[in-house]
């Protein structure tokens, strides 16, 4: 699968022939257009008409995050599968409430199920947090299909509480203590952690979307209204566990990510650069490694894992197979 480039540096960004290079204080860098898929602009980077002409015709989407580590938006370019047949499913999906519910029930438990088999795994390993697995378990029995969406959506948000209180424990690092969730400003290093990984999964899965007939702006969890993606943002809650939180997990454990590595203002703490390229280069390492797909009886990347979910979604709105979540096992 192709690359996603990380931009930190200031500078421009052009096309130059059938190329891209980007011009900063470092000097210039070309840039293969054939391998690239996405590219993440975190640096101050300027650019042409000419140039996102050229990345439309290359399919490569552009996301923006600025100095703060917040997502900002993205230049999504004309989608080349776009399917009208598959625009009138999505939205037959969400304005039938019972379909839209049905998608919206699974995606949350999809994601409790996968957090549940993450604290599992500490479980084994000796962490004391059997209790929130517990705790967890009982809030899933709870969640009905038939229920209001604003109604899953609160025990959701009850079933991330209780894993949050599990974060403590299974790290055992009063520098990464967790508090309590806070998005815009975080207010601690772990808040930060989880604020910048799950922006770069949102992005992962949107450019994923463009490569399939789906239109990201049609979400059932979340509701499509002045946001301008959503379906990202689903499909994103049953990863999060399985690849945010454990590349969290595995930086802080190795020590791979220290105090050092974050810059604390009045009101918020959040990543430097140094620290932002350390998450980075595990969240791509995560995407792009292996595993063995028990169903599939092959091995499968984390982010052609992504891709074959979204396969999996279409296949249910266009009525030939139910969609079920993505479950890890370890």
């Amino acid at each position: 699968m192709k690359k996603t480039i990380y931009i930190f540096n200031d500078g421009e960004i052009y096309r130059k022939d059938n190329t891209i290079y980007f011009e900063g204080e470092d000097g210039k860098k070309y840039l293969p257009v054939e391998d690239i898929g996405e590219i993440c602009v975190i640096g101050e980077v300027g650019t042409s008409k000419k140039f996102l002409e050229f990345c439309t015709s290359n399919q490569i989407v552009i996301h923006y995050f600025n100095h703060h580590e917040y997502y900002v938006g993205s230049y999504y370019p004309r989608e080349h599968y776009n399917s009208g047949y598959m625009i009138l499913n999505q939205a037959e999906h969400y304005l039938d409430i019972c379909k839209r519910k049905c998608l919206a029930y699974k995606f949350i438990k999809g994601s409790a199920l996968n957090i549940i088999n993450v604290l599992k795994y500490y479980n084994s390993r000796g962490k004391d947090i059997e209790k929130n697995i517990e705790n967890i378990v009982q809030l899933l029995d709870k969640l009905d299909i038939y229920m209001d969406i604003d109604q899953m959506m609160a025990i959701e948000g009850n079933i991330r509480e209780v894993y949050y209180a599990a974060f403590d424990d299974i790290l055992e690092n009063n520098t990464f203590s967790f508090d309590v969730r806070s998005k815009r400003p975080p207010l601690n290093k772990m808040n930060s952690l989880i604020s910048f990984g799950n922006s770069l999964l949102y992005t992962s899965i949107l450019s994923e979307i463009y490569n399939t007939h789906l239109d990201p702006r049609i979400g059932y969890l979340h509701s499509t209204n002045n946001r301008r993606f959503t379906l990202n943002l689903d499909v994103a809650e049953i990863f999060k566990p399985i690849i945010v939180d454990r590349i969290i997990f595995t930086l802080i454990g190795k020590k791979m990510i220290q105090a050092k590595h974050f810059n604390k203002s009045l009101n918020s703490v959040l990543l430097n650069e140094e620290g932002m390229k350390i998450f980075i280069s595990l969240y791509e390492e995560k995407l792009q490694s292996v595993f063995m797909h028990k169903e599939l009886g092959r091995n499968v990347s984390y982010r052609r894992l992504i891709r074959m979910e979204l396969y999996k979604i279409e296949k249910h709105l266009m009525s030939e197979k139910n969609y079920e979540p993505f479950i890890s096992k370890w």
